[in-house]
């Protein structure tokens, strides 16, 4: 049996290996086209490099050629370019990786299976699902939304892993977490190939310089096409301007939920040993400057009732020690002093006590109340800042603003401005990627985070703590350049069944989206549509193309650049159904609206004024009087008419805030969120 392979355009330049640049490090020598990416191989063969195939290659499944397994990557001849690095060593006893991926392709379940086969757990010991996902939020939403450490030992080796979020909106938490590690594990999935948070992790982990071992997930689906997915992961190398050596990846196949992988998508080892394999020869050990003076930057910041802040990083230089007296550096290279209380590295699933660090290892310290994430730990004496933690900037904002409603202080515990503004600035000690300004008045602030997504779950985390608040419609933020207004452009991607593709591609056309691909995919009879459009045409998208599609659309955005004014985009036809008065809701009432449109409430509910309880079904808001009660005169009182009312609409607190426009406001309190008209602006109703 033979089969072809073939690449999409990479230049000529890439391809050649005579043509590469002089100043790179020396080449693997190339092995045999047949092991091209493990295809058609056994879990013993070796791994050639594309670059130095040919653009049609044959391969013979059949032939099974025994031979150590080399990974270019780990191959690659350092030259130092400047003096300090000369002095630069690398640990050899020490990984440090961080598994990256789009959403929902099987990072935390990986770790799950990594985590069983390390003897992390005792065997009688009962472990829940993705127990990286530790957070409420996480499990209840199925999501990773922060990053977390873990560490196993393998062969002598310590490997401390890094689980990171997938969605686009925590892209922030992605670049912050790429600062500590040396390489990363990129999972792909096994059918939709590389997608767009794909691409955002690949690019930052690739401008990193870190070595990737890409894991082809879920290998066990029946419409896997692993062949498929490693020529489009590779032309992304390509596309991102990845080095000849990052472009002599290692693929690994693999089916996380069975804990099973390989070098061979059809000849899987019974655990995850090629995969542990794969890591410790393909991602090169911390480079560390043993004897030089301490330097740790802070990456990601944790709170303990007992211990309170503490500080969590890798060791780039020198030793840290418990009760030893630190420099803490800004970037500006204004300093203050600390002393560190406890030292603490991952073991397993925990935080074990330890009374000293070595340069290279990831860490947590304690002692220090007030650090920052960005901030370096340095030598009392001789100690210098590393650089900055630098993210993307963020392209939607809303606006936070105090209960105004009749019902405030009813279920909040904090209810005033002050309480609100403490809360949404100590939130950017952690989120980088977030930014919060005063707004207009002194009970209004301005929030901007990467995507409704991102600021939802600080709204919903906030909820839980107690807080009562109000907040407005998302809006994006454009930049003027040269006198030219611009605003943020998102690539969509829409996987879709064929038979809903019309009305899905009609409702992207209206929101000013530009299709540049159309796919089929797989054996499933769905279809990949690529587009790029506005972020504005993205707000409320969710809902109508659930709509649209009956319930089968999957769309994935991620931010791409920022492009001329597209022009107004009509995101909703509807009005809304407003409240008349305050009081609560009948059944008599209500059979008499919902002939006006579909209702949010049911009867025995408490409203007042300007509250939106549906919507309505012509364009325009409509006052309704949904307290109305039936007149129980003598006549009417003999006979009683059966009321029968529809099931009213039950929205989360994500569907109110796509569904609210520019005069509307969400009231979100801890047992309730209820939508109302922005008294401050003026009222748009027939």
């Amino acid at each position: 049996m033979e089969m072809a392979l073939g690449f999409r355009g990479p230049s000529p330049a890439l391809l050649s290996p005579a043509s590469s640049s002089p100043a790179r490090a020396p080449r693997a020598s190339p092995q045999p086209a047949k092991h091209l990416f493990g295809l058609g191989s056994s879990s013993s063969s070796g791994l050639s490099s594309p670059l130095a195939s040919r653009t049609s290659l044959r391969c013979r499944p059949e032939r099974r050629v025994h031979r150590p397994i080399a990974c270019s990557a780990a191959q690659t001849t350092e030259t130092p370019t400047e003096e300090k690095k000369s002095q630069l060593i690398r640990r050899s006893d020490i990984r440090n990786i961080a598994i990256v991926a789009h959403v929902d392709h099987g990072k935390t379940t990986l770790v799950d299976s990594m985590l069983r086969q390390a003897k992390v757990f005792r065997d009688n010991q009962f472990v829940q699902e993705r127990i990286m996902d530790s957070n409420d939020l996480e499990r209840e939403r199925g999501i990773t939304i922060l990053s977390k450490n873990t560490s196993i030992n393998y062969k002598d080796t310590k490997i401390n892993i890094i689980d990171t979020p997938g969605h686009s909106d925590f892209g922030g938490e992605v670049e912050r977490i790429l600062n500590m590690v040396e390489g990363v594990l990129l999972v792909v999935d096994s059918v939709e190939g590389p997608m767009p948070q794909t691409r955002f992790v690949l690019k930052k982990a690739l401008e990193f310089g870190h070595a990737v071992v890409v894991v082809v997930n879920k290998i066990d689906r029946p419409s896997a096409r692993p062949d498929f997915v490693i020529n489009s992961t590779f032309e992304l190398f390509i596309e991102l301007n990845a080095t000849d050596e990052q472009c002599d990846f290692q693929a690994i196949y693999a089916s996380g939920i069975k804990g099973k992988a390989g070098l061979s998508p059809d000849n899987l080892a019974e655990d995850l040993s090629p995969l542990f394999e794969a890591i410790i020869r393909c991602i090169p050990g911390p480079r560390i400057e043993k004897d030089g003076a301490l330097q740790m930057l802070a990456t990601n910041i944790e709170y303990d009732e007992h211990k309170g802040r503490i500080a969590i990083g890798r060791l780039h230089a020198g030793t840290l020690k418990k009760g030893t007296d630190v420099k803490v550096c800004t970037s500006d290279d204004s300093c203050r002093y600390a002393r560190v209380s406890e030292l603490f590295v991952y073991e397993k699933f925990s935080r074990i006590p330890v009374e000293i660090v070595e340069a290279g290892d990831i860490c947590a310290v304690c002692g220090i109340s007030d650090i920052q994430i960005g901030e370096t730990i340095a030598d009392k004496t001789s100690g210098k800042p590393l650089p900055a933690i630098k993210v993307e900037e963020p392209t939607v904002k809303m606006s936070f603003s105090i209960n105004t409603s009749p019902f405030v202080g009813r279920e909040g515990k904090y209810v005033t401005s002050r309480n609100l503004r403490d809360r949404l600035y100590r939130e950017l000690e952690r989120n980088l990627a977030m930014k919060v300004e005063d707004g207009e008045t002194s009970d209004t602030f301005l929030v901007s985070g990467r995507g409704t997504l991102h600021l939802t779950i600080l709204i919903e985390n906030m909820r839980r703590e107690g807080y009562e608040f109000m907040v407005g419609p998302p809006k994006v933020i454009s930049k003027r350049v040269n006198d030219k207004l611009l605003e943020p452009f998102e690539i969509a991607t829409v996987e879709v069944p064929e038979e809903h593709m019309g009305s899905v591609v009609e409702l992207l056309g209206r929101r000013r989206g530009l299709m540049f691909d159309m796919q089929g995919v797989g054996s499933e009879g769905t279809t990949l549509l690529r587009y790029k459009m506005p972020t504005r045409g993205l707000l409320g998208l969710r809902n109508a193309i659930l709509t649209a599609s009956r319930g089968t659309a999957i769309l994935n955005t991620i931010f791409d650049s920022y492009g001329p004014w597209a022009g107004d985009i009509n995101t909703r036809d509807q009005g809304s159904l407003v409240a008349f008065e305050d009081g609560t809701s009948t059944s008599y009432a209500l059979a008499s609206s919902q002939e006006r449109g579909q209702m949010f409430i049911g009867p025995g509910l408490e409203v007042y004024k300007g509250q939106i309880v549906g919507i309505h079904q012509r364009p325009g808001d409509l006052a309704l009087n949904v307290c109305k009660k039936k007149a129980a005169t003598n006549v009417r009182s003999n006979k009683e008419q059966t009321v029968v009312l529809d099931t009213p609409l039950d929205y989360s607190l994500d569907d109110c805030i796509e569904y609210i426009q520019e005069d509307e406001l969400v009231e979100v309190t801890p047992s309730s969120i209820r939508m109302c008209k922005n008294p401050k602006l003026s009222k748009k109703s027939r």
